[in-house]
């Protein structure tokens, strides 16, 4: 089953041509790596399937399992894209309870398994404000799975972790892989691409060529 279906995009940013007439068809349970130097589209591609911006041509589609008929953003997915603006006064666990409480999915234990599964300390009082890069990495990882979504689009879910946090997120998504999730992830790690996606696309000259 197709989860998401990119047709013929075209698609400018700021001045610059991204995408000219682009394919790529994402298929359920399978794990995506999305690769491409530095501004070549990759954050304005995850934009595009949550329907936060739209294509100049062509067309997004999302399978109906996962359209929402009051909002362009599709259900049952979790992101990471540019990381969520969080209220720097609170903790990392009144910042996810604040988020979770639109939905009302999950329980004060969920939040707390899900910031354990991280790497983060659920009781801990210190203030989003004092956390690390890192920290507030984990944070967005932690808001992205914490509704056990079924579809994951993360945008350089390792950027600013240590190598055992690398270590520690990188089985956390290979476990959700076992599952059947569907993931579609970028990172300039090789290593990463290779221990997690089955599929990878490359962004080169305005296209998505599939180069595994």
């Amino acid at each position: 089953m197709s989860v998401i279906q990119i047709e013929n995009v075209t698609k400018s940013y700021k001045g610059t041509i991204l995408f000219h007439e682009a394919y790529a068809v994402i298929e359920k349970g399978k794990t995506y790596g999305i690769v491409g130097p530095n501004g070549s589209g990759k954050s304005v591609l995850f934009k595009m399937i949550c329907g936060f911006i739209k294509p100049d041509h062509g067309s997004v589609k999302i399978h109906p399992d996962y359209r929402n008929k009051h909002t362009d953003f599709p259900q049952k997915f979790g992101i990471i894209i540019d990381r969520p603006g969080y209220i720097a006064g609170k903790t990392g666990f009144e910042n996810l309870r604040k988020l979770a409480d639109i939905q009302n999915l999950i329980s004060d234990k969920d939040i707390k398994n899900t910031l354990e599964q991280v790497g983060l300390q659920p009781e801990s009082t210190q203030k989003v404000k004092h956390y690390s890069l890192g920290m507030k990495q984990k944070l967005a990882l932690a808001q992205a799975v914490m509704e056990n979504q079924e579809v994951l689009l993360l945008d350089e879910p390792f950027n600013g972790l240590d190598q055992d946090s690398v270590q520690n997120i990188r089985e956390m998504l290979l476990g959700f892989k076992k599952i059947g999730k569907t993931i579609v992830l970028t990172s300039h790690n090789k290593e990463d691409i290779d221990l997690l996606c089955d599929h990878v696309f490359q962004i080169n000259k305005y296209q998505l060529k599939q180069i595994l």
